[in-house]
């Protein structure tokens, strides 16, 4: 890597994922933001939509791409990814980090690499085109992957995840204002949510024989950030040996953390970080996964992967403190 600053774009800007990519590249010491797309807010100050950012930025929302960036992170809603990348004309020389839904199932055709730092590591660092992870699926995978790579997941996963506000996206519906949502719970896409298709894909990436349910309960919760994810199975391994898979797993990880404690949302909020937490209860294993939704969840980890394909220290711009109380 050159002395000189890796020019980013952001397409999307206005939104909750962009806030946060935002936030952490003005504070990256390799990176300068070139231009903020947002076609609603074009000619506004990027302050006025993300409030947080007031004199730390003059960065101006753009209608337009003004220059082609070294690297170009997408943050549209699911399914305009595609069609943006068919108009744009871009040049092979722009990396593309993908924060949509748009490709992270493997097919014909689909040339990104699925951007999980703890299962595709040097894939990632070789890529020009990373699909970001979802947020539930990260923590959930993250829960699971040291299993599967040793073949270890026999019987069906059971999940309890639940998450905060910002996980719906800005545009306010009638679950997520906070009206309705304030001193409130509740259960949405039970065994059918969207990232089950990328947990089963990484699953079996690791383990291809495995073909049990995935039995998935995603919870509304009444907090603005985080996912706190409760999974279980069967397995006959003591809590020695499983301490010792995890810890084994996760030994050069650098934002996955195991930890003997049973862990709290707040320790994850405001970073990178997902903190795991294994124990056994009889016949089954518990693993507690927590996350925050927007940054290890999406804008985090899109910068982790950044920093991966540009050859820099994976932690660049994200040693971030929690907001621990």
């Amino acid at each position: 890597m050159s002395n000189s600053k890796i020019k980013v774009g952001i397409i999307g800007a206005a939104g909750y994922t962009a806030g946060e990519l935002l936030r952490i590249l003005l504070d990256h010491p390799d990176a300068t933001i070139a231009f903020a797309h947002s076609s609603s807010n074009a000619g506004a100050p990027v302050w006025k939509v993300h409030a947080d950012l007031a004199g730390d930025t003059d960065l101006i929302f753009s209608d337009r791409m003004p220059e082609e960036p070294d690297v170009l992170f997408l943050c549209s809603g699911h399914g305009k990814s595609k069609s943006f990348l068919a108009g744009a004309g871009l040049s092979g020389k722009v990396k593309i980090i993908d924060l949509s839904t748009d490709f992270r199932i493997k097919g014909e055709g689909n040339d990104f690499v699925y951007g999980l730092p703890e299962l595709n590591k040097a894939e990632i660092a070789g890529a020009d085109k990373v699909a970001n992870p979802g947020c539930f699926a990260t923590a959930i995978q993250l829960a699971l992957l040291p299993l599967a790579k040793e073949g270890l997941l026999q019987d069906e996963v059971h999940i309890n995840a639940i998450t905060g506000s910002t996980g719906a996206g800005q545009e306010q519906t009638l679950t997520s204002h906070f009206s309705w949502r304030q001193n409130n719970i509740s259960i949405y896409k039970p065994f059918q949510h969207q990232h089950l298709a990328e947990i089963g894909q990484s699953l079996r990436q690791l383990q291809p024989g495995f073909d049990k349910n995935l039995n998935f309960i995603p919870v509304r919760g009444n907090f603005a950030r985080g996912i706190f994810a409760s999974v279980y199975t069967r397995s006959d391994l003591n809590e020695n040996e499983l301490s010792d898979l995890f810890n084994g797993y996760y030994e050069e990880a650098a934002f996955t953390v195991v930890t003997p404690e049973n862990p709290s949302l707040k320790q994850v909020v405001n970073t990178n970080k997902c903190i795991l937490h294994v124990e056994k209860h009889g016949d089954k294993i518990l693993m507690v996964s927590a996350i925050d939704n927007l940054l290890k969840g999406a804008s985090g980890q899109a910068v982790q992967n950044m920093n991966l394909m540009f050859g820099l220290s994976e932690g660049a711009g994200l040693r971030l403190k929690a907001i621990a109380f």
